[in-house]
């Protein structure tokens, strides 16, 4: 029985997840689920909102943020830089905050681009780059690499994604006219 006790503990520490359910803004009927394994260096987002719902993955590992817009059937991956993503634990301790207080707003909010003919298809090569939870995500659909942008983009058409109320992702096509 000591053995058993002893490998429960074991097993527990090995594949512990943070989960959070974290409300919308707004009053709205939009449902979030923030996951977060320590172990794996990873914070699985899903933002279940009709059309509009999203899956975001924050791998630390690897460096690579990558979200899936459903409505869009498209995959946007991100390189991570120091400085304006949260680290993991952040992320934790606000889908904590956020979950607990329902009111807490945050004021990071990151602006994304992306050049709409330039598309891939995932091959081995990309996937040993962006890693095995990203490829599980992405696989099959589009993917968009997109970079960071200062300011909102005054262009019609972003997607919302990311952590409502704690990191705002909005995801725009570049217009080219």
């Amino acid at each position: 029985a000591t053995v058993i006790a002893v490998l429960g503990v074991f097993w527990t520490q090995a594949f512990s997840y943070e989960i959070y359910s974290l409300p919308g803004t707004n009053g709205d009927y939009v449902q979030q689920t923030v996951t977060i394994s320590n172990e794996l260096h990873i914070a699985d987002i899903h933002v279940h909102a009709g059309m509009c719902s999203s899956d975001t993955i924050f791998d630390y590992k690897h460096g690579y943020i990558a979200t899936r817009l459903f409505s869009r059937r498209a995959c946007f991956i991100l390189k991570m830089e120091k400085g304006y993503i949260p680290e993991l634990e952040e992320i934790g301790r606000l889908a904590y905050e956020k979950q607990m207080m329902n009111k807490m707003f945050s004021q990071k909010n990151l602006w994304l681009q992306y050049e709409p003919s330039d598309s891939i298809f995932g091959e081995i090569k990309e996937w040993l780059i962006f890693g095995r939870p990203i490829e599980k995500l992405c696989k099959g659909v589009p993917i968009y690499k997109v970079r960071k942008v200062e300011g909102a983009i005054r262009a019609g058409g972003c997607a919302k994604a990311g952590i409502l109320g704690i990191l705002g992702i909005s995801i725009c096509g570049k217009i080219n006219i």
